[in-house]
């Protein structure tokens, strides 16, 4: 099912490493969540400011506290500068810039954005060399997390207050931005900017309309689906995980999905670290969830075996012919970029919520994003990383597509794009979120022996227990 040409490889490359970007080195994870998340209950989603122009005027920022953004508005930092790095090229590049121009022309600060397709290597010797811009987005907080360790980003508190954070963001997030420093205590070292959501299931909508199926809420109610669908002569499923080099990667993203909604947030965390064994009981749960399903050669189109051959960008491509060959379709919103041309949303397709397997974990939420964080203290400075923490930074950015964005003061008639709208709709119900586990865990292992593990035990090559062992002896000593 590979159709490659060179420009589609280019293309392929470039998504699989947005969408599973790895650090160039073992990075470290973000502290814990101190609280037991079995017996905790799940975190109140809140409601949304009601100044939607917090991070737009100057009275609005100064209501909020954030004062520095304040007086940016005021003029007070006109004609100053400020330097920023990341990993936005081309499109995305211009798409940023674009996002912060009316913040640049009312404050008269310059943001100069430099983006680089190398971000993970040029960072870290940038940083070595004592040459690290004012503010670097990380899509990494692992990454991010290394420099951390070092000593050598400023935390958010000397720029954010905590009340303001805790009003314009889930717990999650915050939870996720807090990481041990050099002197061995937890801060909060960044502010999240935007965000893409992995928990969708895809179906296509027109002929799903037509044979009558039923929005699944429950994981049981998904199986029953599945079975449904499988004695009405189809297998229900499209998966895929060929990637070249990144073979085995989309299986990678499943195992945190059942992580997230089969056992609590601190084991999730734990596991992250290393400190929760692939070979646990909790770890092997997870993955048998899902690989019941992916087994079961009536549940997968091509069955079994197509699993480890069939390209993740071809794998929903069945779901669009007429009649469908396959119904369902678990990937991030990246994936539409693999739909056929003519396919149009909310009417050749659709998606929903990947539903909960166990009540007691809520409905969680399994992201990847960027976290901007502030490597010099200066007042415009403090102004730039208060204006990401607001809806108002990423505005621009959700009308022109291509971003959602996690910020309690966001609207929803801010999206140009529908399935985003709908994904940031669905993503402010969650009750927690979590980062993609695997772009946490050093290279090694997320982009390593997990993905040639998982490609061993879904071609047959070796059995689950023996993949879990092999995955945990590829952890840095």
């Amino acid at each position: 099912m590979r159709r490659l040409n060179l420009l589609t490889l280019l293309v392929i490359v470039t998504l699989v490493l947005g969408a599973c970007g790895q650090a160039a080195a073992p990075t470290a994870a973000p502290e814990a969540t101190k609280a037991p998340e079995a017996t905790k209950a799940p975190e109140a989603t809140k409601a949304p400011p009601t100044d939607a122009s917090v991070g737009g005027t100057e009275a609005g920022a100064r209501a909020k506290g954030l004062t520095e953004l304040a007086d940016a508005y005021a003029g007070k930092y006109k004609g100053t500068k400020v330097t920023m790095t990341g990993p936005f090229t081309d499109e995305d590049a211009v798409k940023f810039n674009n996002s912060v121009k009316a913040f640049e022309g009312a404050t008269g600060i310059d943001i100069q954005y430099e983006g680089s397709k190398e971000f993970e290597a040029s960072i870290a010797v940038r940083v070595q060399a004592g040459d690290v811009p004012d503010v670097v987005d990380f899509p990494q907080p692992g990454l991010l997390g290394t420099f951390v360790k070092q000593g050598k980003v400023v935390p958010v508190s000397a720029a954010i207050s905590a009340g303001w954070l805790k009003e314009n963001y889930l717990q999650s997030w915050l939870d996720m931005a807090t990481m041990t420093g050099a002197d061995g205590k937890a801060d909060m070292y960044g502010v999240w900017h935007r965000f893409s959501g992995k928990s969708q299931v895809w179906y296509p909508k027109k002929a799903w309309d037509a044979a009558g199926y039923k929005i699944p809420t429950t994981w049981d109610e998904l199986l029953a689906l599945t079975e449904q669908i499988a004695k009405d002569g189809d297998p229900a499923w499209c998966v895929g995980i060929e990637s070249g080099a990144a073979t085995g990667w989309p299986a990678t993203d499943w195992t945190e999905e059942m992580m997230l909604r089969t056992t609590s947030l601190e084991n999730y965390d734990k596991w992250v670290k290393g400190e929760l064994k692939f070979a646990s009981p909790e770890v092997k749960k997870a993955v048998e969830t899902f690989a019941n399903v992916w087994n079961n050669d009536k549940y997968v189109y091509g069955g079994k075996a197509s699993i480890v051959t069939t390209f993740f960008g071809d794998a929903p491509t069945p779901m669009f012919e007429n009649p469908p060959k396959c119904w369902l379709h678990k990937q991030g919103n990246f994936i539409t970029s693999f739909f056929p041309k003519e396919a149009k949303a909310g009417v050749d397709y659709d998606f929903f919520y990947m539903p909960p397997v166990d009540a007691q974990y809520g409905k969680p939420y399994l992201v990847a994003g960027d976290i901007m964080a502030m490597f010099h203290d200066r007042p415009e400075v403090r102004a730039v990383m208060q204006f990401f923490s607001t809806g108002e930074s990423v505005k621009g950015w959700l009308a022109s597509a291509g971003a959602l964005s996690m910020h309690n003061d966001s609207q929803l008639d801010w999206y140009g794009d529908p399935v985003e709208r709908k994904i940031a709709e669905t993503v402010k119900g969650a009750t927690s979120v979590r980062f993609d586990a695997s772009d946490l865990m050093p290279g090694e292992v997320g982009s390593g022996s997990e993905w040639k593990g998982f490609t061993d035990y879904f071609s047959g090559a070796k059995d689950l227990d023996t993949v879990l062992q092999t995955i945990d002896a590829a952890w840095p000593k």
